[in-house]
C-alpha cells in the first residue's frame, strides 16, 4: 500500500487543526480524516458517524499499529508542509 496524494484543509479551532483526504495508490480515497491538537501533540481521528445512541463508529480504519502510524506520518507531515506554506504567502 502506498499514499501516493494527502490533501489538508486547514482550520484553527481550539481542537481541530484540519481535514486530510489522503489517496492510496492511486485508487482509492479516504476523506474526512481529522488532524486533532491533544494534550500529547498531533493525532489523527478517523472518519465516523454518530450512532442513534449517540456514540461515534469509525467509518474507515487501518487494522494494524503499522498502517496507522504510516498514514499519521504521512499526514502530519503534509500538514505542517501546508502550515509553512501559509505562512509564506
Amino acid at each position: 500500500m502506498e499514499i501516493t496524494e494527502v490533501r489538508i484543509i486547514l482550520r484553527d479551532e481550539d481542537k481541530l487543526k484540519g481535514f486530510a483526504n489522503v489517496t492510496f495508490d492511486n485508487a482509492f480515497v479516504v476523506r474526512g480524516m481529522k488532524i486533532i491538537s491533544g494534550n500529547n501533540g498531533y493525532f489523527i481521528s478517523m472518519p465516523s458517524r454518530k450512532r442513534p445512541d449517540g456514540t461515534h463508529q469509525d467509518v474507515a480504519h487501518p487494522v494494524n499499529n503499522e498502517a496507522r502510524h504510516l498514514i499519521e506520518e504521512k499526514i502530519l507531515a503534509a500538514y505542517e508542509e501546508e502550515l509553512k506554506k501559509r505562512s509564506n504567502e
